[in-house]
């Protein structure tokens, strides 16, 4: 059994992953290894249970202190035929003598990428109190157990700020998109000495003065809506026709 990413992951749900909090250091058997030698490795390494692997890496089964307790419960006692009945499996594993014989296969196991409430649910609908921590081939990657499960609740508030910051507020609240710079296009024409981003009319001064019929004006003179060639101009002066000009 291997627990995926499910859907109901919601922005109130914790985001961490299996990943986040697992044991990556990981003590583990191979197949032949005995039952001394697992023994004294769940003692020396304060575990409760021991993962157990392929030569490729791949976990195959687990081996529990449940695993091994019932070779010491048997040792001396002769179970009547109720008792081998309903415990037939207990007695193999008493009588057993390697991993292979006395792990639970196929192994219960989660991927890295679960969340953290699923790897809580494999271990109480399973009765585990931890879960080797494999990928797509099988391969282990680590251990979780459930005390690393409950590390989530040991975090800083400020980190549990940051969480719901993230994942609550932002998501239902989120910044107002910033509207884009509108760019004034600018009409032809030429630049107004006058100041930056201001058009001058050709046939106006900088100070919006009428120009027409100056000499030296920007623009040849109009009379009627019909240009006048400065040939037909008048020869007097535009400030002695009253247009104020020099």
């Amino acid at each position: 059994m291997t627990g995926r990413p499910g859907e109901e992951e919601t922005v109130y749900g914790s985001p961490q992953r299996v990943r986040d909090v697992m044991t990556r250091a990981v003590v583990a058997v191979g197949r032949d290894a005995l039952f001394k030698d697992m023994v004294e490795r769940m003692t020396q390494w304060k575990v409760s249970a021991l993962p157990v692997l392929t030569g490729d890496g791949r976990v195959i089964g687990v081996v529990s202190e449940a695993d091994l307790l019932p070779k010491e419960e048997f040792r001396d006692s002769d179970p009547d035929r109720l008792t081998q009945l309903r415990r037939l499996a207990d007695l193999a594993r008493a009588g057993a003598v390697n991993a292979e014989e006395l792990m639970s296969t196929p192994a219960v196991t989660v991927h890295a990428d679960a969340t953290l409430a699923e790897a809580s649910r494999i271990m109480a609908l399973r009765h585990v109190k931890r879960l080797p921590v494999v990928n797509a081939e099988g391969l282990l990657e680590g251990v979780v157990s459930r005390s690393d499960l409950l590390k989530v609740f040991l975090r800083s508030d400020d980190e549990l700020a940051d969480e719901i910051r993230r994942d609550v507020l932002d998501v239902l609240f989120p910044a107002p998109v910033e509207p884009r710079a509108h760019h004034r296009h600018r009409r032809r024409g030429h630049a107004d000495r006058a100041g930056p981003g201001r058009y001058a009319d050709p046939a106006r001064g900088p100070d919006g003065a009428g120009r027409r019929g100056c000499r030296g004006g920007g623009l040849p003179a109009h009379r009627g809506g019909r240009a006048v060639s400065r040939r037909h101009r008048p020869r007097a002066s535009g400030s002695r026709l009253g247009l104020g000009c020099p």
